[in-house]
């Protein structure tokens, strides 16, 4: 075994402890006699907290379920860290194809990796959920046959975050944007949802991801007057410049901060004090009913966090890759893509997701939070109000707007 494979490759074997998913009475033609899917995250780095072994444990979760078997064939996760770096992502990717009979991936945090993994997948013909990065680059322009985006995207959240917050009287905006895809994404997909709702862009500032210093841009973005000053970043980043731009005094001065990737683990990072009046969507929150809080639960006790929609999206992809397999009588990609196509996508967290011709899995709505202030809370990780909900077929970019070449034009 190679270097890499040695350092990449983590095996997890899900033992059988509930009823499989049936097989059908013919004899299953499952690869390898293994059906094996593959996580490349960040394990380590400036977004480990909200992708990393959470994702992994949500995929572990969806394995659990159905009894760690589909087929008769045993289930193995392996997952890899691809210290966010592109080059590094595309390599284990081909290696597991190539050499290591990964079957499918099943998500890759932070879109610049993940758009260089679609690529060695559209080469090698396998499937790939995505439910961590979030730019619409994957069901535009680099679509594929067996691309699928799941959990949300930044067009998404433009509808969301922005449309909600210009028509509350906040329409001015300036952005501190993460200088990679997604950030960019998440600026330019806003942006068009401010100016279409009669809002106007003041500026803008562009970093690097790991910034440690923001003091510049968010001077920039406090002498500019905007009403909103949007985060356009993710994990680390997006703590580190709430905590500096509350040093600065933007929100005292009133000016608005509004996380345009912020998740529930940054809120708890920050701590109530510091995060309350931030507004954050999200796809899916553990608080919702009694059937999200007792499988968060179970989750949190295996990570000391509840979950994100990063982390429930891989979840919930995990969970219908396998009914589909189970449906194909094999993990082969064209049956099994077809099948995921055919099926509905419901389950703890995902309601009513279907998966388009451009690869985007459209389901029931995305959530627009405030956080609380602290006497509203009345437990750990109750952080969340509802703002507004955007249905699904509101919230992402109407199928006839897509770029992808898969889709057919009338």
């Amino acid at each position: 075994m190679t270097r890499l494979n040695r350092r990449s490759f983590n095996l997890i074997a899900a033992g059988a402890t509930v009823a499989p998913f049936v097989a059908r009475a013919q004899t299953p033609a499952v690869s390898d006699d293994v059906v094996r899917i593959g996580l490349i995250e960040d394990m380590s780095g400036v977004y480990a907290d909200i992708t990393g072994m959470g994702c992994v444990t949500a995929a572990q979760m969806a394995i659990d379920e159905v009894g760690g078997t589909v087929l008769g064939k045993r289930i193995e996760l392996v997952h890899a860290d691809h210290q966010n770096k592109p080059d590094i992502a595309a390599a284990i990717a081909r290696q597991w194809f190539d050499e290591g009979k990964v079957d499918a991936i099943l998500d890759v945090a932070s879109s610049s990796p993940a758009l260089a993994v679609i690529e060695i997948a559209k080469e090698k013909g396998k499937i790939i959920t995505l439910s961590s990065p979030g730019s619409t680059r994957i069901t535009n322009e680099n679509c594929g046959p067996f691309a699928v985006h799941w959990a949300y995207d930044t067009y998404a959240i433009a509808q969301s975050t922005a449309q909600a917050l210009v028509r509350q009287g906040f329409d001015t905006w300036f952005f501190v944007t993460a200088d990679y895809a997604f950030g960019h994404g998440l600026q330019e997909q806003s942006s068009r949802v401010i100016t279409a709702n009669n809002g106007r862009v003041l500026g803008s500032v562009r970093l690097p991801v790991g910034t440690a210093d923001f003091a510049s841009a968010l001077l920039r973005a406090q002498s500019s007057g905007a009403k909103v000053v949007a985060l356009a970043n993710a994990g680390n980043d997006t703590i580190n410049s709430i905590k500096q731009a509350a040093q600065f005094g933007l929100t005292q001065g009133g000016q608005k901060l509004a996380t345009l990737a912020g998740f529930i683990n940054d809120v708890h990072g920050l701590g109530l004090a510091e995060a309350q009046g931030l507004t954050i969507t999200e796809a899916s929150y553990w608080d919702t009913n009694d059937e999200t809080r007792a499988w968060s639960r179970t989750f949190f006790d295996k990570v000391k966090a509840m979950p994100n929609m990063l982390q429930t999206g891989t979840y919930s992809s995990v969970r219908h890759y396998l009914k589909a397999v189970a449906a194909a009588k094999t993990d082969a990609s064209a049956p099994v893509m077809e099948a995921m196509r055919a099926m509905p996508v419901n389950d703890i967290f995902y309601k009513n997701g279907r998966i388009r011709p451009d690869g985007r899995m459209v389901h029931d709505s995305m959530s627009l939070y405030e956080v609380k202030k602290p006497a509203e809370s009345k437990a750990p990780w109750d952080y969340y109000k509802p703002l507004a909900t955007t249905p699904g077929d509101q919230a992402f970019q109407p199928l006839q707007a897509s770029t992808c070449a898969l889709v057919k034009r009338t």
